[in-house]
């Protein structure tokens, strides 16, 4: 049975074209198993749909949502105003059980705020968690919370590394998922108030791998599986490793020019470096998943291009059949 997926046709800052682009080529890339929900104004979607061919058109469906929530208005009023918006009506659909999952690469605040507001949290869940990802050594770290949540108390920290265990075991094959708590040092005691409250709280949970403290130099090395931190942390340092995605090159780029390697050399390098620079790009990662409300919600960067829509698509189809939602519903409720 295709996965039904909700898509914010005019969520980004080049909606609808790239929009109307990703899911197309995601349905090209999953035939037969992805049936799309495109919600957004139909006077400005179906033109974009003429020129697709039949056997893909015919997964797709226009859901006529007039209201446009723009990137800059305030999520909460705009998401009680503008009620049949894109955002409102795709989670809606959700909601009502006619998707399984909703994407948008839209306003990330009125994202967030639809799916408390629309979806609610699952039970006993307090704070919903964007998922961050880091690649490492040894495949890819997740960071929670991202940004989400920028003050936290420390039994925030023990659901985010709990639904982080789950994420990472169900979509990235971990086993038995180790968490690591983000600190100033490896020693336990360290830290501030919330930091020191939490490692003992992690310390203390039995269904969670903790192997404790570990410092910013660690992540990469693959410390752990997952590692939690407040928000305003988390954001701060995916800011940084969003930015050595685009940094890297350049200071590589000099380094030749300053070296005088030859045409036939630099052509090496590059090369190598376009597969490390993919691994930091979130466009092959599509977007984030908000964990802990009550159905699977990505969300992705505002200046995605039609391959990131792509990749958000199939990731959510991803996170559907993998149960992951299902999932942290049974271990939070249990816990």
């Amino acid at each position: 049975m295709p996965t039904r997926i909700a898509v914010d046709a005019m969520g980004g800052d080049h909606a609808p074209g790239v929009v109307v682009e990703g899911v197309v080529e995601a349905l090209r890339a999953k035939p037969g198993e992805l049936f799309i929900l495109l919600a957004g104004p139909e006077d400005q979607l179906n033109p974009l749909l003429e020129g697709v061919e039949a056997d893909i058109r015919q997964f797709i469906q226009v859901v006529d949502a007039p209201d446009v929530i723009g990137m800059h208005e305030s999520p909460a009023t705009a998401i009680k105003t503008k009620q049949r918006s894109s955002i409102h009506l795709g989670m809606g659909l959700c909601k009502a059980g006619k998707a399984d999952a909703f994407v948008s690469a839209g306003n990330t605040g009125a994202v967030m705020a639809g799916a408390l507001f629309i979806l609610g949290r699952l039970p006993g869940v307090s704070r919903p968690s964007v998922v961050g990802y880091f690649p490492t050594t040894k495949g890819t770290a997740l960071l929670l919370d991202a940004g989400t949540n920028v003050d936290c108390k420390p039994e925030h920290l023990v659901q985010f590394a709990r639904m982080g265990a789950v994420y990472a075991e169900r979509v990235l094959g971990a086993t038995n998922a180790s968490v690591g708590l983000l600190n100033v040092g490896e020693e336990p005691g360290k830290g501030d108030e919330m930091s020191k409250a939490a490692y003992d709280l992690l310390t203390a949970a039995e269904h969670i791998n903790f192997i404790g403290n570990i410092e910013g130099r660690d992540i990469m090395e693959h410390a752990a599986d997952v590692v939690v931190c407040d928000g305003f942390v988390g954001n701060i340092l995916l800011k940084y490793g969003e930015s050595v995605a685009s940094v890297l090159p350049r200071l590589i780029g000099a380094e030749m020019h300053r070296l005088g390697m030859n045409e036939g050399e630099q052509m090496v390098v590059v090369k190598a470096l376009k597969g490390v620079k993919a691994r930091f790009d979130y466009k092959e990662f599509g977007g984030a998943p908000l964990l802990g409300v009550n159905g699977t919600v990505f969300i992705g960067h505002g200046s995605s291009n039609g391959y990131a829509i792509k990749n958000l698509t199939l990731a959510a189809d991803k996170m559907v059949r993998r149960s992951v939602s299902e999932t942290i519903a049974s271990v939070m409720e249990t816990e």
